[in-house]
This record gives structure tokens, C-alpha cells and sequence, in this order.
């Protein structure tokens, strides 16, 4: 299996922001500072929180974000806009609250990433790419098993027609020559040779193809990861599972929100948004507490 936190490190170069976060929130867990992020206008705004002013001192905590970022080189992310302020409550519009009320910032700085060079982009994909012997897809398996049933098909099919069609000729030549009438003065024993018959359409008919599996639900998927994650999180107890059931419950909360306004589910989906964003939030903690009684 691949390493959760190799993982995240992946998926947070691809541009993912749950990714990102978590990637941020490691490496600024000695100083108390947590983060959030969410894309708007093709900014990154990046909100750093923590419960003294001493700990998010602009001249420190801004080059320390920079380095972080430039080390990574998220996909799509160039400009950044980074606010401090004292921990409050938890806010799901947060990003609406400090626009509206920009003076309970401490400070807000934009940045623009250094771009990297393009040898240093190919060393980063080559970095990412999964080995294929450590790492097995998902869909593995159930494409193994789709071919197997497909060719299972087209073997079962063949078979049968092949015998239907025997069965055809064998039942024929012997029913022939009794169905058969003799014509008058004919001489005895002789008969007139029947007409070969043709093959019945039926008989030849091909095997019957699979189906092909309706496109993926994301309410489903949603809804699968969340049980998946729930089971997994029974077990967990270091600071990597934790970081892991996190971003589980992320990616659920992301597919909850694919789910289109037509659907009759839509209000329900919607409610989970926010009820797997809360809980990838708690996750992020107790990553954080495993990883205090770690140290």
C-alpha cells in the first residue's frame, strides 16, 4: 500500500485543497498555527488561525507558507492570499465573514509562487507517479471480473450455438428420410433427396454481450466512502491513519457536493457537505493529538 502521507503529498501537487491543507497544517503544527483554504477568483485564499498573536507574526509565518507552497508547486496555483487571525468558532463561511468584515484580520498579504523549471516539473511528475508494484487500483478488480464475465459470455454463447446448430443437423438427417414421401413407380428403397434446410436464425444467434455498468453515482460513492471511512476510523490510532480518515472524509464531502440541484437528493446531499467537512475537521485534530503524544 502506498503511504498515506506520500499520498497526500501527491494529491496536494495535483491542486487538491483538502490536500493542501493538511500538507499545511503538518509542517505548522509546532508553531499552533491551522489552516483553511478554498479557490475564489483563481486566488488560493489561505486563512492561518491560532489562539495568540505571537504565533502568527506576518514577517515569520508568511515566508514560512511560501516555502511550504513553492516545495510543493500545487497544480493551478500561482496566487495566493494570505489572512491571519485569533481562533474563533467554528465558521463554514469564513471566507464571506472576512470579506465582510475585514478589520478582525490581523493582517492579509497576497503572494505569486515561484515557477519551477521544467526539469524540476518532470523529477516532481516522475516523484508522483504511483509504482505500480506497491500500489494497486481500485478498479482492478472490478475490471478483472468484468473481463472474466465477458469472456465467460462470448465462450458460454459460441458453445451454445455450436451445439443448437449439431442438434439442428443431427435431428434432421434423422427425421428426413421418414417425413420423406416416396413418389409412385419409384423404385423400392429410393427416395428423392430432400432439400437442405437452412439454419435457423435462432441457432446462430450471438452470445449475448454484457452490460455495461451505468455511469457512477456520486451520492453513492459519497455514501460508500463515508461507511468505509467510519469502519477504518474503529481502528485508527496513529497520526498518519488519522491524516488518512481525514482526507476520506474530504473526498466524500467534495463527491457529496457533485451531486446536481435536479436531483431529488440534492438536500440531503447537501446537509452531508457540511456534516463530512465537520468530521475531516475533528479527523485533522486527533491527527494532532496522536502526533503531540507521538513526539
Amino acid at each position: 500500500m502506498v503511504d498515506p502521507i506520500n499520498d497526500i503529498v501527491r494529491q496536494a501537487r495535483q491542486g487538491s485543497i483538502s490536500a493542501i491543507i493538511q500538507v499545511l497544517n503538518e509542517k505548522l503544527a509546532d508553531s499552533g498555527v491551522r489552516t483553511r483554504a478554498m479557490f475564489d477568483q483563481g486566488v488560493l485564499q489561505l486563512l492561518c488561525e491560532a489562539a495568540k498573536t505571537e504565533q502568527l507574526e506576518q514577517p515569520v509565518l508568511v515566508p514560512r507558507v511560501r516555502q511550504i507552497l513553492e516545495s510543493l508547486q500545487p497544480r493551478n496555483v500561482r496566487r495566493v492570499n494570505i489572512n491571519g487571525r485569533i481562533v474563533q468558532e467554528q465558521q463554514l463561511l469564513w471566507l464571506e465573514e472576512i470579506k465582510r468584515e475585514p478589520e478582525k484580520l490581523l493582517w492579509s498579504e497576497e503572494i505569486t509562487l515561484a515557477k519551477t523549471s521544467f526539469l524540476q516539473r518532470l523529477a516532481q511528475r516522475r516523484q508522483d507517479k504511483p509504482d505500480p508494484k506497491t500500489t494497486l487500483p481500485r478498479s482492478s478488480v472490478r475490471q478483472t471480473r468484468e473481463k472474466r464475465v465477458f469472456w465467460r459470455g462470448i465462450i458460454g454463447g459460441a458453445s451454445l450455438s455450436l451445439f443448437l446448430l449439431l442438434l439442428g443437423w443431427a435431428l434432421y438427417h434423422w427425421l428426413a428420410p421418414k417425413l420423406s414421401p416416396s413418389p409412385r413407380g419409384a423404385v423400392a428403397g429410393s427416395s428423392e433427396a430432400p432439400e437442405a434446410a437452412s439454419p435457423s436464425p435462432e441457432a446462430a444467434a450471438s452470445p449475448t454481450q454484457p452490460v455495461i455498468a451505468a455511469a457512477a453515482d456520486p451520492f453513492a460513492q459519497a455514501v460508500r466512502l463515508a461507511e468505509e471511512t467510519v469502519a477504518v476510523g474503529r481502528t485508527a490510532d496513529t497520526s498518519a491513519e488519522w491524516l488518512d480518515i481525514a482526507s476520506r472524509w474530504q473526498r466524500a464531502s467534495d463527491l457529496m457536493n457533485q451531486v446536481p440541484a435536479q436531483d431529488p437528493r440534492y438536500a440531503t446531499a447537501q446537509d452531508r457537505v457540511q456534516r463530512y467537512r465537520q468530521n475531516s475537521e475533528a479527523a485533522l485534530d486527533q491527527a494532532a493529538k496522536r502526533r503531540a503524544e507521538e513526539g
